[in-house]
């Protein structure tokens, strides 16, 4: 397959969080609208856009650093900042200037995304799928218009350095996983988030991406795994299946692999059945919890 080279000029840099494919290089959405609305509450649009800057690779960020990522004035960023201190969500270093996510902020996230129970049965699941199949296994959730990553896990004879880690992010309308949750949404919820992710970035997708979006939400839909082989980064290949969750936002199962171990004919014939196959026992089990 060729790879989509029509692409907006930016997409050519390479992603600090892993190859194209995986975690891609369009520019993250802006995470502060700049309108007023009659159901929300700015200075908590404002407080929660700032913890959401924070993550594994940027795990200490400066009031500036804060303020370019977020697009507030940085007075504004500051007097929010020593509130979220004082609240015990973000933890301020006097010796560097910079803050961190405290443990409020941490707990608060986490409880919100993840099932001890089921996290702790999802990470047998993707190591012994690791193991056995020598791959990089992903797992991750919707989180606005981004994939945030719960867990990995790695087979033991992978010599692969993805750099993925909890807490990283992929945009939904450039990533496998991203297409394989938009998959099982209802149209209307995924007509939504397209409008959204336009919106918000300012950028009208590219028509070579429209297609390979709608070409892998079929591909889900027809096979209950969706597959990239080489198509943006030559020497990876990718599948990812979807994980319906009862009461709660579905999470996605993504493998990655090297495209000599990884031919299309084994991930259409074993590794995308196996993956739906242990979506399945994590459904099963969520079912169960319900």
């Amino acid at each position: 397959m060729s790879s989509p080279r029509s692409l907006p000029p930016h997409a050519s840099a390479r992603s600090r969080n892993g190859p194209h494919g995986v975690d891609t290089a369009w520019p993250r959405p802006s995470r502060v609208e700049r309108e007023e609305s009659d159901v929300l509450v700015t200075p908590l649009v404002r407080g929660l856009s700032i913890l959401s800057v924070f993550g594994p690779d940027k795990a200490w960020l400066g009031n500036r650093e804060i303020a370019v990522a977020t697009g507030l004035p940085a007075p504004t960023v500051l007097r929010l900042l020593r509130s979220l201190v004082a609240l015990g969500y973000l933890h301020h270093d006097d010796e560097s200037r910079k803050y961190a996510l405290a443990p409020a902020s941490l707990a608060l996230g986490y409880a919100a995304i993840v099932d001890p129970g089921m996290l702790r049965l999802a990470r047998r699941e993707m190591a012994k799928f690791a193991d056995a199949t020598d791959t990089y296994l992903l797992l991750g959730a919707r989180d606005r218009l981004d994939v945030i990553i719960l867990d990995t896990q790695v087979g033991k004879r992978v010599v692969l350095d993805l750099r993925l880690f909890p807490g990283m992010r992929m945009q939904m309308a450039y990533s496998l996983m991203g297409w394989t949750l938009l998959a099982i949404l209802p149209e209307e919820e995924r007509a939504y988030l397209k409008e959204e992710i336009e919106r918000r970035t300012g950028v009208t997708l590219p028509a070579s991406i429209r297609r390979r979006m709608a070409d892998k939400i079929a591909e889900v839909r027809e096979l209950g795994f969706g597959t990239l082989h080489g198509e943006w980064e030559p020497e990876l290949a990718c599948v990812a299946a979807p994980v319906p969750m009862p009461d709660r936002p579905p999470w996605v199962l993504g493998c990655v692999g090297r495209t000599a171990r990884m031919a299309q004919t084994r991930i259409e014939l074993e590794l995308g059945p196996r993956l739906v196959a242990t979506a399945q026992v994590l459904q099963a089990h969520a079912l169960q919890r319900a």
